[in-house]
């Protein structure tokens, strides 16, 4: 065996510490996708035509807050599920890694359905600014629809979100578990402080004393007792 195949053996710590960059590096693509899916949720998503009675025509612009409302909602609960993630034990992140799935399928379709029928989606602007109500009315009046990029954007957060949600639900049980800092802590009396005093004796289940410590006066508070009171 050669010195640099040995000096390469104590390789195996590598896939744990890849293990502990799962968590982090997911948890921040949940808050990418939705944060994208949010930005592009403020722009303008079209700019559509509109011409009345023969008049010259009228640009419109419409934003994703009309093409597609509920791309908001969405957005914040891919933000609280960020959140949850951070806590969660290995079943609940696959649970929160199914429900990553359906926000992205459901930006999916919010994106879609805009991109699929801009002039549909701009009606709600249209009647705004014109008056005009229903649907055969509002797309007679609207001669041309022109898309920009933005929902294209919102089409990729929600294909992100879908391939984010699957990957938590695949690495759910090798996220890192809770570290040692959150383990029950036992206290001791500190080196010299042991000698007795009186009204400092703590009797044990032999019947012999030995010297009261922090927990000793704490349990006796939650009894009600005074811990300085001389025992009779």
């Amino acid at each position: 065996m050669s010195a640099d195949h040995e000096a390469g053996a104590p390789v195996p710590p590598a896939p744990k510490a890849s293990s502990r960059r799962i968590k982090p590096l997911l948890i921040l693509a949940v808050i990418a996708a939705s944060g994208l899916a949010l930005l592009a949720w403020t722009q303008t998503w079209a700019t559509l035509q509109v011409t009345l009675d023969g008049a010259s025509a009228q640009a419109l612009e419409v934003t994703g807050s009309i093409a597609a409302p509920g791309l908001t909602a969405l957005a914040l609960a891919g933000l609280a599920l960020a959140g949850a993630l951070t806590i969660a034990g290995p079943v609940i992140r696959i649970i929160l890694g199914l429900l990553e799935i359906l926000l992205g399928v459901s930006v999916i379709l919010s994106a879609g359905l805009a991109i699929g029928d801009p002039v549909g989606a701009g009606s709600a602007a249209v009647t705004a600014a014109t008056g005009i109500a229903g649907s055969e009315s509002t797309r007679a009046g609207v001669s041309q629809a022109q898309l920009t990029g933005w929902p294209y954007l919102a089409l990729a957060a929600g294909v992100f979100m879908l391939i984010i949600g699957l990957a938590v639900c695949v690495t759910a049980r090798r996220w890192p578990g809770p570290t040692k800092r959150y383990e029950t802590t036992r206290f001791a009396p500190a080196d010299g402080a042991g000698e007795p005093t009186p009204g400092t004796a703590a009797e044990t289940p032999g019947g012999q004393t030995r010297p009261r410590d922090a927990v000793d006066d704490w349990d006796g508070l939650t009894r009600g007792d005074d811990p300085t009171a001389p025992e009779r």
